[in-house]
């Protein structure tokens, strides 16, 4: 009796000195905030302002200079040609693999997962070589696509396979943990309501997905638009025709036209520092409607 009971003395206490034992000092606080964005000053905010400052440094007009001249404007036509068919493409297959995965049950869904995941464990270079093993001229499908007038290496068929493999997993690794939380029971509704499996689909699926979707979508463009590693390989580099953004970035510097290289490079800066905005924006005015759906 003596050992189970407790005094209301030592029960009110506990909880004090167990939050005393937990919580830092203000001054272990304040260090830890300041390591944090130190840490951020240097490695993400300094590259970040050195890029502008060096693309500005002779003035506006050899910054805009160097973003009309027309190998710049072929490689961000190319950038945005790719990403146009990339990501509605991995938009395609996204939602159709976490579908599938989150929904149903069947042999092979462990493999599947393991497929979608393979572009984070391999490396760009690694997948573009691949292609070019496939479609080379040394290959079995090069010559005989070739003899019909299909170019894949060092075009830009090539530059779009090369981006879809290694953006295709950022759409269905966004929605796959999301429809998997939500299960299965109301599409199980709708479809006992009548619905067919189209109308679910569009009515009830779509709807509960659509914010991971849109977070999918806006990882994949700035992946795509970005790639340089797989690209670089199956492209061959060829000014005004093949060359992407990110190449055209690798060529200019390695040709000491440091201005016109990171006039080109604010782009791509530009287009993930536009990114997070566009995340950041949506979860502070839709943030109640994205925990609902993950909660649902």
């Amino acid at each position: 009796m003596h050992d189970n009971a407790r005094s209301p003395a030592a029960s009110a206490r506990k909880p004090e000195t167990f939050r005393d034992a937990a919580s830092e000092t203000p001054f272990v606080r304040h260090l830890l905030i300041f390591a944090a964005l130190a840490y951020l000053a240097f490695f993400l905010l300094l590259p970040l302002v050195s890029i502008f400052v060096e693309a500005f440094r002779r003035g506006a007009g050899a910054y805009f200079d160097a973003l009309i001249e027309p190998d710049a404007l072929a490689a961000i036509r190319l950038t945005l040609l790719v990403a146009a068919i990339a990501v509605p493409l991995n938009l395609v297959f996204g939602v159709a693999a976490a579908w599938a995965i989150a929904k149903f049950e069947f042999k092979g869904k462990a493999f599947l997962i393991t497929l979608i995941d393979l572009p984070f464990s391999i490396s760009p270079v690694i997948s573009g070589l691949v292609y070019v093993l496939l479609f080379g001229s040394q290959s079995v499908l090069g010559p005989l696509l070739k003899s019909h007038g299909i170019e894949i290496l060092f075009a830009v068929p090539g530059i779009v396979l090369a981006t879809v493999f290694v953006t295709f997993p950022f759409v269905a690794r966004e929605l796959i943990p999301l429809m998997q939380d939500q299960g299965t029971g109301d599409e199980e509704a709708a479809l006992s309501l009548g619905a067919s499996g189209w109308q679910t689909f569009w009515r009830v699926t779509l709807p509960n997905i659509k914010w991971g979707l849109l977070y999918g979508v806006l990882l994949c463009n700035a992946r795509a638009m970005g790639e340089f590693g797989a690209v670089s390989v199956v492209s061959g580099h060829i000014r005004g025709l093949t060359n992407t953004m990110p190449l055209h970035v690798e060529i200019l510097y390695n040709e000491y036209n440091f201005v016109a290289a990171f006039a080109v490079a604010t782009l791509l800066a530009l287009l993930a520092l536009v990114t997070l905005v566009l995340k950041a924006v949506l979860e502070r005015r839709f943030g109640a409607e994205i925990a609902a759906s993950r909660k649902h």
